[in-house]
């Protein structure tokens, strides 16, 4: 648990664990910053805790819990929470109270930032965000189909980046690196549906992958660089 003394990083709160703060927890984690999550789901806090030691299981969210905690000393807290509107309110509004330096919330609606913002927290929109990423992701890149399966997979069809042409899959740890698996790849009408990790990306292949629309934004941002 973190105290009060002089900090050199940094230091997070995440309330909410579900998909974006448990994204936001590994990038996060990643970058070696401390962290605090709370959220009220066992198994969501088990998981956490290979990413972070403070991660911690709260019923509620009222201000004797958060302090105990120790979630007041964090320099930023997020909000994470976004179907319980009520929660999400309630917490910023003892968050800011807190004196906390910065609390950001996310929110589902414009009503809902307005609230939020009007509390005093920084507000953000994942779902909205994420969409206008991926429509820009579909102008810019090399992009030539895309199928909406679900919500977490989609199916895309894409020219090769050229920045792999060259490379092995094998090589630029292609699943791992971007979350997204080559169902098939097209190379002058000829379609290799099994394809192997010692593939070497070809000028002309047309990659066929499955993935969510986060791993093909990253893709297309990697490309960009």
């Amino acid at each position: 648990m973190f105290g009060k003394q002089r900090k050199e990083t940094k230091t997070y709160g995440i309330i909410g664990m579900g998909r974006f703060g448990s994204s936001l927890t590994r990038e996060l984690a990643k970058s070696g910053a401390e962290i605090i999550v709370l959220d009220r789901d066992e198994d969501k806090i088990r998981k956490a805790r290979e990413l972070t030691e403070n991660a911690m299981v709260t019923n509620t969210l009222d201000k004797d819990v958060l302090r105990d905690t120790g979630i007041q000393n964090c320099d930023v807290v997020i909000v994470c929470i976004g179907s319980h509107m009520e929660s999400s309110i309630l917490t910023t509004l003892n968050l800011v109270a807190m004196g906390i330096p910065e609390v950001i919330a996310k929110a589902t609606s414009p009503e809902h930032g307005e609230i939020l913002k009007r509390l005093g927290a920084k507000v953000v929109y994942p779902e909205q965000d994420m969409a206008v990423r991926l429509a820009n992701c579909l102008e810019t890149s090399q992009v030539i189909d895309f199928i909406k399966l679900s919500e977490k997979v989609n199916i895309s069809k894409l020219a090769v980046p050229k920045k792999l042409v060259g490379h092995t899959i094998l090589e630029m740890n292609f699943r791992a690196k971007f979350g997204l698996n080559i169902i098939a790849i097209e190379n002058n009408n000829e379609v290799i549906e099994y394809v192997r990790p010692e593939y070497m990306f070809r000028e002309d292949d047309i990659l066929i992958v499955s993935g969510s629309s986060e791993s093909l934004i990253k893709l297309a941002e990697w490309e960009g660089r």
